[in-house]
């Protein structure tokens, strides 16, 4: 990139905020906006990054580039008088051919853990790390090395994922989403994760995926988990779970977490790495992984409670998250489950409705608020019929206090929550009701 000024709109976001922090290290003078305030914009500013709340015409000034969300509308008044300005303005999608075309990119992608592998690779190859996560190990979505490696969070959301110049590409899963991009063609999905792969130099897969697995002629490196991963067990040390494993015959390993997807994870991105660095550096730089923020990430923790934050919002991830919970809550005596789930999107739980339904079972308490709807149209979902046999609790809000967590509908404290394994799910504003933020 020969551009030295760059303005984003739509900074706060998780994956603009990274490119943010990635582009200032590299010598660019950044600056962005969003809509309101939150703890991202306060820590870019922080940071040293001129960051505007709301978006003003006025922050648009003589930019050579201006790069915004993919949820930015063209009648965005920074956009408008950008492109008025004649300044050029690209979605984070084309801005990615520009930031990683001379980079040795480690991307991953996939519709379930690809976060927690980005997190995990990086704590394995040495590189800048861009991910839509903030990764404990580093406190934050980007890290950033004197390196031409980056260890890249591929999104397959938009397509993106397409212009992420793969040097390795990991898939964990091609589980079908986000499909209101692809118009609902199975075919289209499809050929946009083979694309991806076939971009790569090297290719490190979770052959047992339905789609995945059909690539017999495909040249990469396959998990076959339910052959592959042996002697999985949960581990505790120092108050915390650690999931160990025997992959392949390369002998154990130890993940911080909890569950066989944390296992499959973990060796996705040992594989990933061994291009890179020798077996035994591998089992012991993967012990530095320390989870990420909003992946069963436990925010409150004494005697006979636990409050867990999960980013959660699909049918399988909850259900597999609420795997570990089970074994969570039976390790450290917790004598029940509370799930609260904030519906993601109108379209995603219409689509997803029968898995989500069925991905609760096992719970002792079901707890559902108002669908974070992301500005999409409403559609009229019968919450109280279709998840009857729950006998769900339905809350407008929470209310962290210091002991408890309050369900609250219009104003009145429903409940009390105290004890057990309260576990939140969502990708909305559900964390930071958690958090009391």
């Amino acid at each position: 990139m020969n551009k030295n000024t760059i303005h984003f709109v739509g900074i706060g976001g998780i994956g603009l905020s990274a490119l943010a922090r990635y582009l200032k290290k590299e010598g660019f003078v950044v600056s962005g906006s969003d809509i309101k305030e939150t703890k991202i914009t306060k820590k870019l500013q922080d940071e040293g990054i001129d960051v505007s709340v709301p978006h003003n015409a006025k922050n648009i000034k003589n930019q050579n580039l201006v790069v915004y969300t993919a949820v930015a509308k063209d009648d965005n008044v920074e956009l408008v008088e950008a492109r008025r300005k004649g300044i050029l303005t690209l979605s984070r999608k084309d801005a990615l051919s520009l930031i990683l075309k001379d980079r040795r990119v480690f991307a991953t992608c996939g519709a379930h853990g690809k976060s927690t592998t980005s997190a995990m690779l990086a704590s394995l190859v040495e590189g800048s790390v861009i991910i839509g996560a903030e990764s404990k190990q580093f406190d934050t979505n980007m890290r950033h090395m004197a390196s031409n490696n980056i260890i890249f969070e591929a999104d397959e959301s938009d397509e993106s994922f397409l212009n992420s110049n793969p040097y390795v590409a990991v898939v964990t899963n091609a589980e079908p989403e986000h499909m209101e991009h692809y118009d609902y063609d199975l075919k289209r999905f499809y050929g946009a994760y083979e694309q991806f792969l076939k971009s790569a130099t090297i290719r490190v897969i979770n052959a047992e995926d339905k789609f995945l697995s059909t690539l017999s002629d495909l040249d990469a490196i396959r998990l076959y988990p339910n052959r592959d991963l042996k002697e999985i067990k949960t581990i505790i040390k120092g108050g915390e779970a650690f999931t160990s494993f025997v992959l392949k015959d390369l002998g154990k390993f130890e993940v911080w977490g909890i569950g066989e997807h944390i296992a499959i994870d973990a060796s996705l991105a040992v594989l990933a790495s061994l291009s890179e660095i020798d077996l035994e550096s591998a089992r012991v730089k993967l012990k530095n992984y320390r989870g990420i923020k909003k992946r069963f990430d436990i925010i409150a923790k004494r005697d006979g409670f636990a409050l867990v934050d999960d980013y959660g919002h699909h049918p399988t991830e909850i259900k597999a998250t609420i795997n570990s919970a089970k074994k969570y809550a039976q390790l450290f005596g917790l004598n029940k489950i509370t799930a609260i789930w904030q519906p993601h999107k109108y379209t995603r739980t219409h689509d997803n409705l029968k898995g989500f339904v069925e991905c609760f079972e096992g719970v002792d308490r079901l707890i559902i608020l108002p669908v974070w709807s992301v500005g999409e149209k409403k559609i009229e979902i019968d919450f109280k019929e279709k998840f009857k046999r729950y006998e769900p609790i339905f809350a407008t809000k929470l209310k962290r206090n210091s002991k408890t967590l309050d369900l609250i509908s219009d104003e009145t404290v429903l409940k009390e929550l105290d004890s057990g394994l309260v576990i939140g799910f969502g990708a909305g504003d559900i964390t930071y009701q958690l958090r009391g933020a």
